[in-house]
């Protein structure tokens, strides 16, 4: 097996994990959102999976490891937005404190 196709493996069996990971964020947040009746936009943590989707996608078909720009553009928007979802359910469950 060589370095890229390793890559190759690893990148797809992380996405599974970020994917089940997203998945449970989101059911916190629709949970919180049924309990408390406050906007969680639980929703929108499609967004990062998507584009977590399609960085693992664009660097697992490439033949580089790094030095990609639309795959680390995907992952920075997947992550901004992951970063700001949690931070506005977090704000929301501790009541701002």
């Amino acid at each position: 097996m060589d370095n890229i196709s390793l890559h190759q493996f690893l990148t797809v069996y992380v996405w599974f994990g970020l994917s089940t990971i997203l998945f449970l964020f989101a059911l916190i947040a629709r949970f919180y959102e049924r309990l408390s009746g406050q906007r969680t936009y639980y929703r929108l943590f499609t967004i990062p999976a998507l584009a977590f989707t399609g960085a693992t996608i664009r660097l697992a078909s490439l033949d580089q490891v790094t030095n990609d720009m639309v795959g680390d553009g995907f992952l920075a928007i997947g992550g901004v937005s992951l970063a700001v979802l949690c931070l506005h359910v977090y704000r929301l469950m501790t009541s701002g404190r």
